[in-house]
């Protein structure tokens, strides 16, 4: 039992989810940034402490207020495939900087960002312009992210992300890694572990499906 306060943005999403039941389960305190009012009640009932509140709007102070007494921050938001390709930017991009300023502000060094594949790469001339502009968003987020010395950050990119269940056994590594697919429940308990973990502190981590368990990866 680790009794931490972990605070994740995006705490509807469907990574955000599954890690609130495993920070639970290990007796974290989890609180849960939300945009909808709607989504309180199913992120109470998960465990976690909802916490209202829009970053595509909400201020540094704003934000750095719900991080009093966290431990770490995990920035697990997105605009989602409906988002738009300006949403792109001001929540995988924008929201992701202001959840940084955020942690600095309150003194919270530890910080997890979900990436993704393909962030840190040219994106090819064919490419669909929302995954362009995911991609630009989410390599900016990362570069933003790397340049802060006040912040204890590790950046994890997960592959092709699936609703089944996890498998426990991942590949995790420093890029490169090849391409492949990982159940969101896998990603939760990396991140879970991750937190866990100081010797990822300023590392970029691929993750895929593997045949090694999750501790194992980690350390």
């Amino acid at each position: 039992m680790t009794d931490r306060r972990v605070v994740i943005a995006g705490g509807h999403g469907k990574i955000a989810q599954q890690l609130i039941e495993v920070l639970t389960a290990q007796g974290d305190r989890a609180v849960g940034l939300i945009r909808n009012p709607d989504h309180v009640n199913a992120v109470t009932a998960l465990g976690a402490l909802p916490e209202v509140i829009d970053l595509e709007s909400a201020t540094v102070d704003e934000v750095a207020a719900l991080l009093h007494d966290a431990d770490a921050v995990v920035f697990a938001a997105g605009a989602g495939a409906a988002g738009g390709v300006e949403r792109k930017d001001s929540i995988d991009r924008a929201g992701s900087v202001l959840l940084a300023d955020a942690a600095e502000k309150a003194g919270v060094k530890r910080f997890v960002q979900i990436s993704s594949f393909g962030a840190g790469e040219p994106v090819a001339d064919d490419a669909e312009a929302s995954w362009k502009a995911y991609i630009t968003a989410k390599t900016a987020a990362e570069e933003d992210l790397k340049g802060r010395s006040n912040l204890d950050w590790t950046i994890l990119r997960p592959g092709g992300l699936t609703d089944e269940d996890g498998t426990g056994h991942i590949a995790l590594s420093e890029p490169p890694l090849d391409r492949g697919t990982v159940p969101r429940a896998d990603v939760a308990a990396v991140i879970a572990a991750l937190l866990q973990t100081p010797s990822t502190v300023g590392k970029t981590l691929m993750l895929t499906s593997g045949d090694t368990s999750i501790r194992d990866a980690v350390k």
